[in-house]
């Protein structure tokens, strides 16, 4: 695996127990748009957990924080959605994190109705170009991922300009509230897991 090769000339930062990652793409016009659910619960799990330092780091804005006994890195991909994987690479090397037992990552998922949350350990990428990229770059598919249906486009549009769709108020509000259940959950998987 690529985190056991590691460049001796880079530097590892103090490790960490959990590296969450929440998909999404960098810039005010994406923001409020499906494909940026991720990034929602990012931000949701900061706030809850009192995080409020983050910092540039491995191309990605990061929060480092505790919770439930264990010390968590919360990150936020700033190479665009297709390329996400390459921060998350860099992460889980200064970090010394192994991708199989330590990484979640949080993202949109067509084939789930709007509105519902799932765990899920392992799979392929499903046409998602955020997880094709982190299994490219990480060569495994076996992270935990939790999954935030957004539906499927209706009738003929291209799902790629469904997922990038300005929402309107409502729309927004719903996706919000799928970032608070995600947030819910990925708190649940810490905990439970950290009791084990």
């Amino acid at each position: 695996m690529f985190f056991k090769k590691r460049n001796k000339a880079q530097p590892v930062r103090d490790s960490v127990d959990w590296l969450i990652v929440g998909l999404g793409n960098p810039g005010a016009q994406y923001a409020q748009t499906r494909h940026n659910v991720g990034f929602m619960t990012i931000d949701v799990l900061a706030e809850e957990l009192g995080g409020n330092y983050w910092k540039n780091e491995a191309g990605a804005v990061t929060c480092k924080l505790n919770v439930a006994n264990a010390s968590l890195l919360l990150a936020k991909p700033q190479t665009f959605m297709n390329l996400s994987g390459s921060a998350v690479k860099k992460l889980c090397e200064l970090y010394n994190i192994d991708p199989e037992t330590q990484l979640i990552v949080i993202a949109d998922e067509l084939d789930l109705p709007s509105g519902e949350v799932q765990l899920k350990q392992s799979g392929g990428h499903a046409g998602h170009n955020g997880h094709r990229s982190l299994i490219d770059c990480l060569q495994t598919r076996d992270y935990q991922r939790i999954r935030i249906g957004i539906g499927r486009p209706p009738g003929k549009m291209d799902a790629s300009d469904y997922v990038l769709a300005s929402l309107r108020p409502q729309a927004l509000e719903e996706l919000l509230e799928s970032a608070f259940t995600a947030a819910s959950r990925a708190k649940e998987l810490l905990v439970n897991t950290t009791k084990k």
